[in-house]
């Protein structure tokens, strides 16, 4: 993958000489993020979008239902991933150590993608005006867990310990998250790997 400034520059610069417009919604995206970067999250409108790539606001909407959505990409098929990596983990393998494993696949990125990856989390986890939208994701995202949880303890999904493990889950993850971006020279595998590990050790000392 090219840098994003490159890749959405041209896109925009085609649309103004007249040549086709945005037809992909990677390409959408890649534009999306960098008028994010120039005017901010919430100083960038669909209609903004929609006129750097040379589409109408309908068209626009054929590819995501909001400008939330498309910061978070292709959210569904990613949590499909998620469920297809905890469905081939070994019965043999603890609990733990099946969600560490599943967790760190799951955020593992080709390194051409961790610029554009890391501009994305810097929207989800920073701009207020984007938080409610990610409750209800996170929510789907500790579902996932919490069900792979429950199927492992042989306990309903609404008992209190698959609830917990979902909760904790996410919350580790979160907390590598907040991390890798206050430090550029963290990898962010090694620092879910470490967030899973320091939970399944109970932060024992």
């Amino acid at each position: 993958m090219k840098p994003l400034r490159n890749q959405t520059t041209a896109v925009s610069t085609g649309a103004r000489a007249g040549r086709p417009p945005v037809s992909s919604r990677s390409s959408l995206e890649q534009l999306g993020f960098e008028l994010f970067a120039r005017q901010g999250f919430d100083g960038t409108t669909v209609d903004d979008i929609a006129a750097a790539a040379g589409i109408g606001r309908r068209t626009f909407f054929r590819y995501f239902a909001s400008k939330n959505d498309l910061v978070w990409g292709d959210f569904e098929a990613q949590l499909v991933r998620l469920e297809e990596l905890l469905a081939v983990s070994r019965p043999d393998v603890s609990m733990m150590d099946a969600l560490r494993h599943a967790v760190v696949e799951f955020n593992r990125f080709d390194p051409a993608e961790v610029p554009w990856h890391r501009q994305r989390m810097e929207l989800i986890l920073r701009v207020p005006t984007l938080q409610a939208d990610s409750t209800l994701r996170y929510a789907s995202w500790r579902a996932i867990v919490t069900r792979f949880a429950a199927t492992r303890t042989g306990l309903p999904a609404s008992d209190m310990l698959p609830r917990l493990v979902g909760h904790t889950v996410l919350a580790s993850c979160i907390a590598a998250y907040e991390h890798w971006l206050t430090d550029t020279e963290a990898e962010l595998g090694g620092l879910l790997d470490t967030a899973m590990r320091e939970l399944t050790a109970g932060f024992d000392r």
